[in-house]
Protein backbone atom coordinates (compact mmCIF):
# COMPACT_ATOMS: atom_id res chain seq x y z
CA UNK A 1 0.00 0.00 0.00
CA UNK A 2 1.35 3.56 -1.02
CA UNK A 3 -0.07 5.30 2.16
CA UNK A 4 -2.52 3.54 4.56
CA UNK A 5 -4.77 6.51 4.93
CA UNK A 6 -4.12 8.09 1.92
CA UNK A 7 -7.48 7.18 0.20
CA UNK A 8 -9.55 9.22 3.68
CA UNK A 9 -6.59 12.56 3.41
CA UNK A 10 -6.28 12.73 -0.33
CA UNK A 11 -9.48 14.42 -2.41
CA UNK A 12 -9.96 12.55 -5.90
CA UNK A 13 -8.70 14.73 -8.70
CA UNK A 14 -9.21 14.46 -12.70
CA UNK A 15 -7.12 16.44 -14.85
CA UNK A 16 -9.41 19.04 -16.18
CA UNK A 17 -10.75 19.21 -19.60
CA UNK A 18 -10.24 22.26 -22.33
CA UNK A 19 -13.70 24.46 -22.19
CA UNK A 20 -16.48 22.85 -24.02
CA UNK A 21 -17.33 25.75 -25.74
CA UNK A 22 -13.96 26.02 -27.15
CA UNK A 23 -12.86 23.06 -27.80
CA UNK A 24 -16.00 22.42 -30.63
CA UNK A 25 -14.11 24.51 -32.94
CA UNK A 26 -11.79 22.15 -33.69
CA UNK A 27 -10.95 18.25 -34.02
CA UNK A 28 -8.25 17.92 -31.27
CA UNK A 29 -8.30 15.70 -28.11
CA UNK A 30 -10.48 17.78 -25.49
CA UNK A 31 -8.67 16.27 -22.30
CA UNK A 32 -5.56 17.84 -20.44
CA UNK A 33 -2.89 16.36 -18.42
CA UNK A 34 -2.02 16.30 -14.72
CA UNK A 35 1.28 16.56 -13.38
CA UNK A 36 3.71 13.98 -12.10
CA UNK A 37 2.80 15.54 -8.47
CA UNK A 38 -0.60 15.30 -8.74
CA UNK A 39 -0.42 11.55 -10.37
CA UNK A 40 1.60 10.23 -7.40
CA UNK A 41 -0.81 11.94 -5.01
CA UNK A 42 -3.60 9.81 -6.67
CA UNK A 43 -1.79 6.68 -6.28
CA UNK A 44 -1.32 6.88 -2.93
CA UNK A 45 -5.32 6.72 -2.67
CA UNK A 46 -5.33 3.25 -3.88
CA UNK A 47 -5.88 0.97 -0.83
CA UNK A 48 -3.92 -2.17 -2.09
CA UNK A 49 -7.09 -4.29 -1.17
CA UNK A 50 -6.80 -7.99 -0.56
CA UNK A 51 -9.37 -8.71 -2.96
CA UNK A 52 -8.89 -6.25 -5.66
CA UNK A 53 -12.37 -6.10 -7.51
CA UNK A 54 -10.41 -3.28 -9.53
CA UNK A 55 -9.00 -5.59 -12.12
CA UNK A 56 -10.92 -8.70 -11.66
CA UNK A 57 -13.30 -8.07 -15.23
CA UNK A 58 -16.97 -9.83 -15.36
CA UNK A 59 -19.81 -9.03 -16.48
CA UNK A 60 -22.70 -8.49 -14.17
CA UNK A 61 -26.38 -7.68 -14.51
CA UNK A 62 -26.16 -6.47 -18.60
CA UNK A 63 -22.45 -4.67 -17.55
CA UNK A 64 -18.60 -4.98 -16.84
CA UNK A 65 -17.48 -4.91 -13.23
CA UNK A 66 -13.61 -4.55 -13.00
CA UNK A 67 -10.97 -4.46 -15.80
CA UNK A 68 -11.45 -7.34 -18.63
CA UNK A 69 -7.88 -7.48 -19.11
CA UNK A 70 -6.68 -7.82 -15.52
CA UNK A 71 -4.72 -4.75 -15.42
CA UNK A 72 -2.43 -4.86 -12.11
CA UNK A 73 -3.90 -1.80 -10.83
CA UNK A 74 -2.70 -1.52 -7.34
CA UNK A 75 0.77 -2.38 -8.28
CA UNK A 76 1.25 0.10 -10.72
CA UNK A 77 -1.20 2.70 -8.61
CA UNK A 78 2.00 2.30 -6.12
CA UNK A 79 4.87 2.37 -8.11
CA UNK A 80 3.06 5.64 -9.81
CA UNK A 81 3.30 6.60 -5.85
CA UNK A 82 6.92 5.72 -5.62
CA UNK A 83 8.00 7.69 -9.00
CA UNK A 84 9.41 4.02 -10.23
CA UNK A 85 7.44 4.90 -13.79
CA UNK A 86 9.22 2.29 -15.75
CA UNK A 87 8.63 -0.65 -13.43
CA UNK A 88 4.65 1.16 -13.61
CA UNK A 89 4.84 1.00 -17.65
CA UNK A 90 6.20 -2.67 -17.51
CA UNK A 91 3.37 -4.02 -15.10
CA UNK A 92 0.62 -2.55 -17.32
CA UNK A 93 2.18 -3.81 -20.18
CA UNK A 94 2.39 -7.62 -19.14
CA UNK A 95 -1.73 -7.22 -19.24
CA UNK A 96 -2.21 -4.31 -21.91
CA UNK A 97 -0.94 -4.19 -25.76
CA UNK A 98 -2.76 -0.93 -25.60
CA UNK A 99 -2.95 1.34 -22.76
CA UNK A 100 -3.15 4.69 -25.03
CA UNK A 101 -6.36 3.65 -26.41
CA UNK A 102 -8.28 2.37 -22.92
CA UNK A 103 -6.64 5.32 -21.13
CA UNK A 104 -8.49 7.48 -23.28
CA UNK A 105 -11.89 6.16 -24.43
CA UNK A 106 -12.68 2.64 -22.02
CA UNK A 107 -15.80 4.09 -19.56
CA UNK A 108 -13.26 2.80 -16.68
CA UNK A 109 -15.52 -0.41 -15.14
CA UNK A 110 -12.52 -0.42 -12.83
CA UNK A 111 -13.17 2.46 -11.54
CA UNK A 112 -16.61 1.59 -10.44
CA UNK A 113 -15.64 -1.12 -9.26
CA UNK A 114 -13.08 0.38 -6.82
CA UNK A 115 -13.21 -0.15 -2.99
CA UNK A 116 -12.48 3.33 -2.12
CA UNK A 117 -15.64 4.40 -4.20
CA UNK A 118 -18.05 2.23 -1.49
CA UNK A 119 -17.64 5.09 0.74
CA UNK A 120 -16.41 7.36 -1.35
CA UNK A 121 -14.74 8.69 -5.00
CA UNK A 122 -13.18 5.98 -7.01
CA UNK A 123 -9.52 6.01 -7.10
CA UNK A 124 -9.02 7.93 -10.48
CA UNK A 125 -7.40 5.05 -12.23
CA UNK A 126 -7.76 5.48 -16.03
CA UNK A 127 -6.04 9.05 -15.77
CA UNK A 128 -3.09 6.96 -13.92
CA UNK A 129 -3.03 4.69 -16.72
CA UNK A 130 -2.79 6.80 -19.47
CA UNK A 131 0.21 8.99 -17.75
CA UNK A 132 2.04 5.66 -17.33
CA UNK A 133 2.06 5.07 -20.81
CA UNK A 134 2.39 8.27 -22.13
CA UNK A 135 5.28 8.99 -19.97
CA UNK A 136 6.79 5.41 -21.80
CA UNK A 137 6.81 7.39 -24.97
CA UNK A 138 8.14 10.29 -23.78
CA UNK A 139 11.17 8.72 -22.31
CA UNK A 140 12.10 6.32 -24.83
CA UNK A 141 11.04 3.17 -23.07
CA UNK A 142 8.64 2.26 -25.36
CA UNK A 143 10.46 0.60 -28.13
CA UNK A 144 9.54 -2.15 -31.10
CA UNK A 145 10.51 -5.77 -29.48
CA UNK A 146 10.10 -8.51 -32.50
CA UNK A 147 11.00 -11.72 -30.96
CA UNK A 148 13.90 -13.64 -30.65
CA UNK A 149 13.40 -15.97 -33.37
CA UNK A 150 10.67 -17.16 -35.62
CA UNK A 151 8.08 -20.44 -35.51
CA UNK A 152 7.82 -20.39 -39.21
CA UNK A 153 4.27 -20.58 -38.78
CA UNK A 154 1.79 -17.91 -40.66
CA UNK A 155 -1.43 -16.90 -39.30
CA UNK A 156 -3.90 -14.50 -41.05
CA UNK A 157 -5.81 -12.00 -38.80
CA UNK A 158 -9.05 -10.31 -40.36
CA UNK A 159 -9.58 -7.07 -38.64
CA UNK A 160 -7.43 -4.46 -37.85
CA UNK A 161 -9.81 -3.02 -34.80
CA UNK A 162 -8.30 -3.66 -31.03
CA UNK A 163 -8.92 -7.60 -31.06
CA UNK A 164 -7.38 -7.98 -34.18
CA UNK A 165 -4.73 -5.61 -33.04
CA UNK A 166 -3.99 -7.36 -29.30
CA UNK A 167 -4.22 -10.74 -31.19
CA UNK A 168 -1.57 -9.74 -33.89
CA UNK A 169 0.81 -8.40 -31.01
CA UNK A 170 0.54 -11.61 -28.95
CA UNK A 171 1.10 -13.88 -32.00
CA UNK A 172 4.09 -12.04 -33.52
CA UNK A 173 5.72 -11.85 -29.65
CA UNK A 174 5.04 -15.60 -29.61
CA UNK A 175 7.56 -15.79 -33.38
CA UNK A 176 4.28 -16.54 -35.72
CA UNK A 177 4.43 -14.54 -38.86
CA UNK A 178 1.09 -12.60 -38.69
CA UNK A 179 -0.62 -10.77 -41.56
CA UNK A 180 -3.95 -8.58 -40.50
CA UNK A 181 -6.13 -7.75 -43.18
CA UNK A 182 -7.93 -4.59 -43.35
CA UNK A 183 -10.59 -3.51 -46.04
CA UNK A 184 -10.45 0.54 -44.88
CA UNK A 185 -7.39 2.13 -46.29
CA UNK A 186 -6.04 2.66 -42.80
CA UNK A 187 -5.51 0.69 -40.15
CA UNK A 188 -7.61 0.71 -36.76
CA UNK A 189 -10.48 -0.56 -37.49
CA UNK A 190 -13.01 1.05 -34.96
CA UNK A 191 -10.27 2.90 -33.42
CA UNK A 192 -9.39 4.87 -36.59
CA UNK A 193 -13.00 4.82 -37.89
CA UNK A 194 -15.61 4.80 -35.46
CA UNK A 195 -14.23 6.91 -32.52
CA UNK A 196 -13.75 10.38 -33.31
CA UNK A 197 -10.65 12.61 -33.35
CA UNK A 198 -11.40 14.14 -30.36
CA UNK A 199 -11.32 11.08 -28.15
CA UNK A 200 -8.76 9.92 -30.03
CA UNK A 201 -5.90 11.59 -31.99
CA UNK A 202 -5.62 8.89 -35.00
CA UNK A 203 -1.77 10.04 -34.55
CA UNK A 204 -1.89 8.18 -30.93
CA UNK A 205 -3.04 4.70 -33.50
CA UNK A 206 -0.97 5.34 -35.94
CA UNK A 207 1.69 5.78 -33.49
CA UNK A 208 1.01 2.18 -32.61
CA UNK A 209 0.88 0.73 -35.84
CA UNK A 210 4.47 2.13 -36.31
CA UNK A 211 5.64 0.20 -33.33
CA UNK A 212 3.32 -3.01 -34.53
CA UNK A 213 4.64 -3.45 -37.99
CA UNK A 214 8.11 -2.36 -36.63
CA UNK A 215 8.23 -5.46 -34.57
CA UNK A 216 7.22 -7.41 -37.61
CA UNK A 217 3.29 -7.53 -38.21
CA UNK A 218 2.61 -7.22 -42.02
CA UNK A 219 -0.72 -5.06 -42.62
CA UNK A 220 -2.79 -5.37 -45.83
CA UNK A 221 -5.00 -2.35 -46.56
CA UNK A 222 -7.96 -1.64 -48.64
CA UNK A 223 -8.46 -5.63 -48.71
CA UNK A 224 -11.74 -6.93 -47.85
CA UNK A 225 -11.98 -10.90 -47.05
CA UNK A 226 -14.19 -12.67 -48.82
CA UNK A 227 -14.84 -10.12 -51.85
CA UNK A 228 -10.98 -9.09 -52.81
CA UNK A 229 -9.87 -12.31 -51.12
CA UNK A 230 -11.57 -15.18 -50.90
CA UNK A 231 -12.24 -16.39 -47.19
CA UNK A 232 -10.92 -20.15 -48.14
CA UNK A 233 -8.13 -18.76 -49.89
CA UNK A 234 -6.91 -17.61 -46.28
CA UNK A 235 -7.92 -20.91 -44.92
CA UNK A 236 -5.63 -22.88 -47.32
CA UNK A 237 -2.34 -20.69 -47.15
CA UNK A 238 -2.04 -19.67 -43.43
CA UNK A 239 -1.50 -21.95 -40.37
CA UNK A 240 -4.53 -20.34 -38.70
CA UNK A 241 -6.81 -18.12 -39.25
CA UNK A 242 -8.29 -15.35 -36.62
CA UNK A 243 -11.69 -13.53 -37.40
CA UNK A 244 -12.07 -10.25 -36.06
CA UNK A 245 -13.92 -8.38 -38.16
CA UNK A 246 -16.02 -7.18 -35.26
CA UNK A 247 -20.01 -6.24 -35.01
CA UNK A 248 -20.67 -4.00 -37.90
CA UNK A 249 -23.83 -4.82 -38.96
CA UNK A 250 -26.62 -2.08 -38.02
CA UNK A 251 -29.81 -2.57 -35.50
CA UNK A 252 -32.39 -2.08 -38.14
CA UNK A 253 -34.79 0.89 -37.67
CA UNK A 254 -37.51 0.52 -39.96
CA UNK A 255 -40.40 3.16 -39.25
CA UNK A 256 -42.81 4.65 -40.95
CA UNK A 257 -40.80 7.49 -43.56
CA UNK A 258 -37.22 6.04 -42.97
CA UNK A 259 -36.95 6.02 -46.48
CA UNK A 260 -36.58 9.62 -46.27
CA UNK A 261 -33.43 12.16 -47.42
CA UNK A 262 -31.96 13.46 -44.25
CA UNK A 263 -32.45 9.80 -42.37
CA UNK A 264 -28.89 8.24 -41.79
CA UNK A 265 -26.85 5.48 -40.01
CA UNK A 266 -24.40 7.03 -37.48
CA UNK A 267 -21.51 4.60 -38.45
CA UNK A 268 -21.27 6.50 -41.96
CA UNK A 269 -21.96 9.70 -40.69
CA UNK A 270 -18.84 9.72 -38.36
CA UNK A 271 -16.79 7.35 -40.88
CA UNK A 272 -17.19 10.02 -43.28
CA UNK A 273 -15.96 12.89 -41.25
CA UNK A 274 -13.38 10.91 -39.71
CA UNK A 275 -11.74 10.10 -43.53
CA UNK A 276 -12.12 13.69 -44.58
CA UNK A 277 -10.24 14.99 -41.56
CA UNK A 278 -7.80 12.73 -42.16
CA UNK A 279 -7.87 13.09 -45.81
CA UNK A 280 -8.25 16.99 -46.41
CA UNK A 281 -8.48 18.24 -42.96
CA UNK A 282 -12.29 18.07 -44.26
CA UNK A 283 -11.57 20.55 -47.32
CA UNK A 284 -12.50 18.26 -49.56
CA UNK A 285 -16.17 18.40 -48.30
CA UNK A 286 -16.63 14.43 -48.21
CA UNK A 287 -18.77 13.61 -45.54
CA UNK A 288 -22.47 14.35 -44.70
CA UNK A 289 -22.36 18.01 -43.42
CA UNK A 290 -25.44 19.03 -40.06
CA UNK A 291 -24.48 22.47 -40.47
CA UNK A 292 -27.64 24.94 -40.01
CA UNK A 293 -29.83 21.55 -39.65
CA UNK A 294 -31.74 20.61 -36.59
CA UNK A 295 -30.06 17.23 -35.75
CA UNK A 296 -31.93 14.29 -33.92
CA UNK A 297 -30.22 11.16 -32.62
CA UNK A 298 -31.44 8.59 -31.88
CA UNK A 299 -29.65 6.33 -29.73
CA UNK A 300 -28.25 7.10 -26.10
CA UNK A 301 -25.06 5.41 -26.20
CA UNK A 302 -21.62 6.26 -26.94
CA UNK A 303 -21.85 5.94 -30.96
CA UNK A 304 -24.52 9.03 -30.29
CA UNK A 305 -22.80 10.84 -28.20
CA UNK A 306 -19.88 11.35 -30.55
CA UNK A 307 -22.71 12.15 -33.34
CA UNK A 308 -23.86 14.91 -31.12
CA UNK A 309 -19.93 16.18 -30.70
CA UNK A 310 -19.67 15.66 -34.58
CA UNK A 311 -22.84 17.45 -35.04
CA UNK A 312 -21.59 20.57 -33.13
CA UNK A 313 -18.30 20.52 -34.88
CA UNK A 314 -20.27 20.75 -38.00
CA UNK A 315 -22.67 23.98 -37.06
CA UNK A 316 -25.43 22.34 -36.38
CA UNK A 317 -28.81 24.92 -35.51
CA UNK A 318 -30.05 22.36 -32.81
CA UNK A 319 -28.68 18.60 -31.60
CA UNK A 320 -31.13 16.50 -29.52
CA UNK A 321 -30.46 12.90 -28.32
CA UNK A 322 -33.16 10.49 -27.57
CA UNK A 323 -32.84 7.26 -25.15
CA UNK A 324 -35.63 5.23 -23.91
CA UNK A 325 -33.70 4.71 -20.59
CA UNK A 326 -35.10 6.57 -18.15
CA UNK A 327 -32.91 9.08 -16.64
CA UNK A 328 -30.28 8.05 -14.08
CA UNK A 329 -30.23 9.61 -10.16
CA UNK A 330 -27.74 11.40 -9.21
CA UNK A 331 -26.12 8.75 -6.82
CA UNK A 332 -25.95 4.82 -7.28
CA UNK A 333 -28.87 3.04 -5.45
CA UNK A 334 -27.64 0.64 -3.33
CA UNK A 335 -30.41 -1.72 -3.88
CA UNK A 336 -31.00 -2.03 -7.76
CA UNK A 337 -27.49 -0.79 -8.30
CA UNK A 338 -24.96 -2.18 -5.94
CA UNK A 339 -21.07 -1.80 -5.82
CA UNK A 340 -19.08 -3.56 -7.92
CA UNK A 341 -21.74 -3.25 -10.83
CA UNK A 342 -20.83 -0.36 -12.75
CA UNK A 343 -22.48 2.83 -11.09
CA UNK A 344 -25.62 3.94 -13.36
CA UNK A 345 -25.57 7.68 -12.33
CA UNK A 346 -26.73 10.74 -14.26
CA UNK A 347 -23.59 12.72 -15.61
CA UNK A 348 -22.36 14.34 -18.24
CA UNK A 349 -20.35 12.92 -21.29
CA UNK A 350 -17.81 15.36 -23.25
CA UNK A 351 -20.05 15.62 -25.54
CA UNK A 352 -23.26 16.65 -23.73
CA UNK A 353 -21.07 18.93 -21.83
CA UNK A 354 -20.29 20.80 -25.51
CA UNK A 355 -24.02 20.89 -26.03
CA UNK A 356 -24.51 22.48 -22.74
CA UNK A 357 -22.25 25.23 -23.59
CA UNK A 358 -23.43 26.21 -27.17
CA UNK A 359 -26.95 25.90 -26.50
CA UNK A 360 -27.58 26.22 -22.73
CA UNK A 361 -29.28 22.63 -21.65
CA UNK A 362 -28.40 19.07 -21.87
CA UNK A 363 -29.07 17.31 -25.35
CA UNK A 364 -30.62 14.20 -24.17
CA UNK A 365 -34.17 13.64 -23.81
CA UNK A 366 -35.05 10.64 -21.68
CA UNK A 367 -37.73 7.97 -22.38
CA UNK A 368 -38.75 8.57 -25.49
CA UNK A 369 -39.47 6.74 -28.70
CA UNK A 370 -39.47 7.67 -32.68
CA UNK A 371 -43.12 6.86 -34.34
CA UNK A 372 -42.76 8.54 -37.34
CA UNK A 373 -40.16 10.10 -39.97
CA UNK A 374 -42.42 12.89 -41.67
CA UNK A 375 -40.74 14.63 -45.01
CA UNK A 376 -41.17 17.68 -47.21
CA UNK A 377 -42.71 17.87 -50.64
CA UNK A 378 -39.10 16.72 -52.37
CA UNK A 379 -38.75 13.37 -49.91
CA UNK A 380 -36.31 15.38 -47.47
CA UNK A 381 -37.08 14.80 -43.52
CA UNK A 382 -38.37 17.84 -41.95
CA UNK A 383 -39.78 16.53 -38.73
CA UNK A 384 -40.08 13.42 -36.24
CA UNK A 385 -42.72 12.46 -34.19
CA UNK A 386 -42.49 10.96 -30.74
CA UNK A 387 -43.85 9.70 -27.62
CA UNK A 388 -42.91 9.25 -24.09
CA UNK A 389 -42.86 5.60 -22.92
CA UNK A 390 -42.40 3.55 -19.95
CA UNK A 391 -40.91 0.33 -19.47
CA UNK A 392 -43.37 -2.89 -18.35
CA UNK A 393 -42.82 -6.50 -18.05
CA UNK A 394 -45.93 -7.96 -19.81
CA UNK A 395 -47.57 -11.28 -18.74
CA UNK A 396 -44.76 -13.11 -20.86
CA UNK A 397 -42.40 -11.74 -18.87
CA UNK A 398 -40.55 -9.46 -21.85
CA UNK A 399 -39.75 -6.33 -20.67
CA UNK A 400 -41.25 -3.63 -23.31
CA UNK A 401 -42.07 -0.08 -23.84
CA UNK A 402 -45.24 1.12 -23.52
CA UNK A 403 -46.37 4.43 -24.87
CA UNK A 404 -47.71 6.98 -22.72
CA UNK A 405 -50.89 8.75 -24.00
CA UNK A 406 -50.93 12.59 -23.81
CA UNK A 407 -47.27 13.12 -24.58
CA UNK A 408 -46.95 13.11 -28.42
CA UNK A 409 -44.26 15.50 -29.78
CA UNK A 410 -43.04 16.79 -32.78
CA UNK A 411 -39.58 17.80 -33.06
CA UNK A 412 -38.01 19.81 -36.37
CA UNK A 413 -35.34 17.78 -38.28
CA UNK A 414 -33.40 18.04 -40.96
CA UNK A 415 -30.85 15.20 -40.30
CA UNK A 416 -31.43 12.25 -38.33
CA UNK A 417 -28.83 9.65 -37.19
CA UNK A 418 -29.66 5.91 -36.30
CA UNK A 419 -26.99 4.93 -33.17
CA UNK A 420 -29.30 2.16 -31.88
CA UNK A 421 -26.58 -0.42 -31.65
CA UNK A 422 -25.46 -3.26 -34.14
CA UNK A 423 -26.99 -6.71 -34.53
CA UNK A 424 -23.44 -8.56 -35.16
CA UNK A 425 -21.07 -8.93 -37.57
CA UNK A 426 -21.68 -8.76 -41.68
CA UNK A 427 -21.81 -12.63 -42.91
CA UNK A 428 -19.96 -12.16 -46.22
CA UNK A 429 -16.78 -14.94 -44.45
CA UNK A 430 -19.53 -16.53 -42.34
CA UNK A 431 -21.52 -17.82 -45.53
CA UNK A 432 -18.40 -18.55 -47.78
CA UNK A 433 -17.23 -20.66 -44.61
CA UNK A 434 -20.17 -21.91 -43.21
CA UNK A 435 -19.31 -20.92 -40.58
CA UNK A 436 -21.72 -21.63 -37.39
CA UNK A 437 -23.41 -19.07 -35.73
CA UNK A 438 -25.43 -18.28 -32.21
CA UNK A 439 -28.50 -17.10 -31.53
CA UNK A 440 -27.58 -13.70 -31.97
CA UNK A 441 -25.98 -14.10 -35.64
CA UNK A 442 -22.64 -13.76 -34.10
CA UNK A 443 -19.74 -16.62 -35.02
CA UNK A 444 -20.04 -19.53 -32.83
CA UNK A 445 -16.97 -20.08 -30.61
CA UNK A 446 -16.65 -20.65 -26.87
CA UNK A 447 -15.14 -17.95 -24.47
CA UNK A 448 -11.84 -19.61 -23.48
CA UNK A 449 -11.27 -21.62 -26.92
CA UNK A 450 -12.43 -19.45 -29.63
CA UNK A 451 -12.10 -22.03 -32.08
CA UNK A 452 -15.06 -21.69 -34.72
CA UNK A 453 -16.75 -24.38 -36.06
CA UNK A 454 -14.27 -25.24 -39.24
CA UNK A 455 -11.01 -26.43 -38.63
CA UNK A 456 -7.93 -23.66 -38.64
CA UNK A 457 -10.49 -20.84 -37.75
CA UNK A 458 -10.97 -18.50 -34.67
CA UNK A 459 -12.91 -15.83 -34.21
CA UNK A 460 -12.15 -12.87 -31.47
CA UNK A 461 -14.00 -9.52 -30.16
CA UNK A 462 -17.00 -8.24 -31.55
CA UNK A 463 -17.45 -10.82 -33.71
CA UNK A 464 -17.88 -13.55 -31.22
CA UNK A 465 -19.17 -11.69 -28.14
CA UNK A 466 -21.58 -9.22 -29.84
CA UNK A 467 -21.33 -5.29 -29.36
CA UNK A 468 -18.97 -4.81 -26.63
CA UNK A 469 -16.17 -2.79 -24.93
CA UNK A 470 -12.78 -1.90 -26.45
CA UNK A 471 -11.13 -3.27 -23.67
CA UNK A 472 -13.11 -6.22 -24.06
CA UNK A 473 -12.20 -6.47 -27.33
CA UNK A 474 -8.04 -7.00 -26.58
CA UNK A 475 -8.99 -9.28 -23.68
CA UNK A 476 -10.35 -11.52 -26.16
CA UNK A 477 -7.80 -10.84 -28.59
CA UNK A 478 -5.15 -11.64 -26.45
CA UNK A 479 -6.64 -14.89 -25.08
CA UNK A 480 -7.73 -15.99 -28.83
CA UNK A 481 -3.44 -15.66 -29.60
CA UNK A 482 -2.90 -18.24 -26.65
CA UNK A 483 -5.59 -20.90 -27.93
CA UNK A 484 -4.13 -20.46 -31.46
CA UNK A 485 -0.33 -20.78 -30.08
CA UNK A 486 -1.10 -23.97 -28.39
CA UNK A 487 -3.01 -24.96 -31.95
CA UNK A 488 0.24 -24.27 -33.98
CA UNK A 489 2.81 -25.54 -31.37
CA UNK A 490 0.83 -28.11 -29.01
CA UNK A 491 1.39 -25.51 -25.83
CA UNK A 492 2.08 -21.90 -25.60
CA UNK A 493 4.19 -19.12 -24.94
CA UNK A 494 1.94 -16.41 -23.60
CA UNK A 495 0.31 -15.24 -20.20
Amino acid sequence: MSTPTGFMEIKRQLPADRDPGERVKDWEEFHKHMSEEELRSQGARCMDCGTPYCHTGIDMTGGTSGCPVHNLIPEWNNLVYRGLWKEALDRLHKTNNFPEFTGRICPAPCEGSCTVGLIGQPVTIKTIEEAIIEKGFEEGWVVPEPPASRTGRRVAVVGSGPAGLACAAQLNKAGHLVTVYERADRVGGLLTYGIPNMKLDKKIVERRVKLLEAEGITFVTNTEIGKDIPARQLVDEFDAVVLCGGATKPREFNIEGSELSGVEYAMPYLNGTIKSYLDSNLENGEYLSAKDKDVIVIGGGDTGSDCVATALRHGCRSVTQFGTHTKAPLERDPISNPWPQFPNVYTLDYAHQEAKAVFGKDPREFSIMTTKFVGDENGNLKELHTVQIERIVDETGRKIYKPIPGTEKVFPAQLALIAIGFDGPEHTIVNELGLETDRRSNVKAGYGKFKTSVDKVFTAGDMRRGQSLVVWAINEGREAAREVDKYLMGATVLV
